[in-house]
């Protein structure tokens, strides 16, 4: 039976495990789209949690081919983009940046400056065209989101989850514990 022939429920695109990313990826979206209704301590507890199930969820997503590889768009706008950058940046205050040695960048193991704002809004780009892409009704389009959203994970938005998890474990449990030793 080709692909073509399979019921939607054995469909790559309409997996488990791609339907479980969709869910954590707008339960992100929706919440960074009320962020200015939380306070500094809301945000940092929710983004504690669910960055490690995009992370998982990210980690777990199927190799798709997609048929038309064109089928793809992008829909965050940089307007939108520096709107949400704006208020994480202002929530988070003297808290937003950080130094972490970016791994990704072999010549030299010098600390480099990040923000979370940058990050978790980077990451909102990146999850939220997946989603745009993903609830388009021809199964093109599904198939490349899914695609895309990999690719993210494996080039963008994976590493960014990483990077920031250690911040915000950090600022939600700040100071050096006795009973813990490396």
């Amino acid at each position: 039976m080709s692909e073509e022939q399979l019921p939607p429920s054995e469909e790559p695109v309409y997996s488990r495990k791609v339907l479980e990313m969709v869910t954590v990826a707008n339960e992100y979206c929706m919440f960074l789209e009320k962020a200015e209704s939380y306070t500094e301590g809301q945000l940092l507890n929710f983004l504690q949690k669910i960055s490690p199930l995009i992370y998982l969820k990210g980690a777990l997503l199927p190799e798709i081919e997609a048929e038309d590889e064109d089928a793809t768009e992008h829909y965050v706008s940089e307007e939108q983009w520096e709107s949400l950058f704006n208020i994480l940046h202002f929530k988070f205050g003297g808290k937003d940046e950080f130094y972490y040695v970016d791994q990704l960048e072999k010549s030299h193991n010098d600390p480099v400056k990040g923000s979370l704002a940058e990050c978790f809004t980077d990451i909102y780009q990146d999850l939220k065209d997946f989603l745009l892409l993903y609830q388009k009704p021809m199964k093109s389009y599904k198939e490349n989101a899914v695609r895309e959203c990999k690719r993210l994970f494996e080039t963008r938005y994976g590493y960014k989850l990483s990077v920031v998890q250690q911040v915000v474990h950090s600022l939600q449990f700040p100071g050096p514990s006795d009973d813990f030793i490396f």
